[in-house]
């Protein structure tokens, strides 16, 4: 797939011709970033706007004692980066590759030109935006609120609907590499207590585990987190 065709596949791309689309091209960079590489911290954040065109990326916080809190993780198709107070809300994170991904940069000043010249793409881009926002806030407040089992069954849910791939008997499978210790980052729990609990939940036949692999029965994993 080259880059345009590429760049077609994102939604918020929908607004733009392909004559949109060409320029747009010709305005991007890709760069091909290895597993575990840290491609941004808080001090090396720089402003523009980010295409995940392939891989996968995890976005944390670090507490005073060091600690990582996972606060999402973008798969293909998703956008993330900074313009001129337009933020999808990443300038202080720290942005993990969890493969190798590749990365397309539409920079500050390409950026600010290419939105000024394109109001519709501006709107569309405010839209994807305002998702992003009321899905991290929902995620958040669940977290915030709930004990870990159910914080648990909440990141796991989202994880199944981001990232779901296949279906059998009744079982989604998550699409990513996941150790205890990724998902205790993403319940903001200890890796001990996750993993009791993540025993616990296939002992009751919500989940089934194995090497760096969580398959969920999303049905009833639903509805044991809204009980």
């Amino acid at each position: 797939m080259n880059n345009i065709q590429y760049l077609s596949q994102f939604q918020l791309m929908n607004s733009l011709s392909p004559e949109d689309l060409l320029e747009m091209d010709q305005l991007t960079s890709i760069t091909v970033f290895p597993k575990n590489s840290l491609i941004q911290t808080p001090q090396t954040f720089r402003e523009g706007f980010y295409f995940v065109k392939k891989g996968k990326l995890r976005l944390y916080k670090l507490s005073a004692e060091g600690k990582q809190f996972t606060l999402d993780i973008l798969g293909e198709g998703n956008v993330f980066g900074e313009l001129n107070g337009l933020s999808f809300g990443t300038r202080d994170l720290f942005i993990e590759t969890i493969g190798e991904c590749d990365i397309c940069l539409l920079d500050q000043e390409r950026a600010a030109d290419f939105l000024l010249h394109h109001p519709r793409f501006m709107l569309s881009l405010m839209e994807v935006l305002g998702r992003r926002i009321a899905e991290l806030t929902s995620l958040a407040h669940q977290l915030a609120l709930g004990d870990l089992h159910h914080r648990i069954l909440h990141v796991l849910l989202r994880l199944a609907g981001l990232f779901g791939s296949g279906e059998q008997d009744g079982y989604v499978t998550i699409g990513l590499p996941l150790t205890h210790q990724q998902v205790a980052h993403l319940a903001g729990a200890s890796r001990e207590a996750v993993s009791g609990a993540l025993q616990e939940l296939a002992r009751q036949g919500l989940i089934r585990t194995g090497f760096k692999s969580v398959a969920v029965n999303r049905d009833a994993l639903h509805n044991e987190a809204w009980n």
